[in-house]
């Protein structure tokens, strides 16, 4: 399929959603309205859903899905922990250290991609596990904001959310950790097919 072609693949369509939802979403927030903001976020998770589900029923898998989905992902999680970060809502050391994780990743993957040392990029199930407590984190900051002040329900979203925040922030370092030593092992060992964590 050619380049521009692809970009009117509906998987494609759907994650180009989940892009432009994103300034959106940081204006719902920095307005301090949460039930809006929620809303928008579970928006994106639905087309983060649908466009794998699209990809595979209609057999529209592409090149530009392959690479614009995870940087979708990622652009809507990291734009998140900033954002709530800055209305203070999440705690800087989580942000910090999931940022931290991020960029170092995807500079020794970018390095290592670019000599052509590793060149297969698969999440590890360490590094899928840490996506989804982010997303389970995110989602409980947003959640407890739109419920009632005090009642059980937030209270209950607000035990988990703090859980959740301190579970990210201990997955990021053995996160990073295990990256590290997947590249070490790959590079001094045969040539094998590399698994790096998302």
């Amino acid at each position: 399929m050619a380049f521009l072609r692809q970009f009117r693949a509906a998987p494609n369509l759907l994650t180009l959603l989940r892009l432009f939802i994103i300034p959106y979403l940081i204006i719902e927030i920095l307005a301090g309205r949460f039930r809006i903001a929620f809303a928008l976020f579970l928006l994106a998770g639905v087309s983060d859903g649908l466009d794998g589900l699209l990809a595979r029923w209609l057999e529209q898998r592409t090149t530009l899905g392959l690479y614009l989905d995870p940087i979708a992902d990622k652009l809507l999680l990291s734009t998140l922990f900033l954002v709530l970060t800055h209305v203070g809502l999440i705690p800087q050391h989580v942000t910090v250290l999931v940022f931290s994780r991020d960029f170092g990743i995807l500079l020794i993957a970018t390095l290592l991609f670019a000599t052509g040392t590793l060149r297969d990029f698969h999440p590890s199930l360490l590094g899928k596990f840490n996506t989804l407590v982010q997303i389970m984190g995110l989602t409980s900051v947003l959640a407890e904001r739109v419920l009632s002040p005090g009642s059980a329900a937030a209270i209950h979203i607000g035990t988990a959310r703090h859980g959740l925040l301190e579970l990210i922030a201990l997955l990021a370092p053995i996160s990073a950790a295990q990256y590290a030593w997947i590249v070490i092992r790959r590079i001094s060992g045969p040539p094998a097919a590399q698994t790096l964590p998302g």
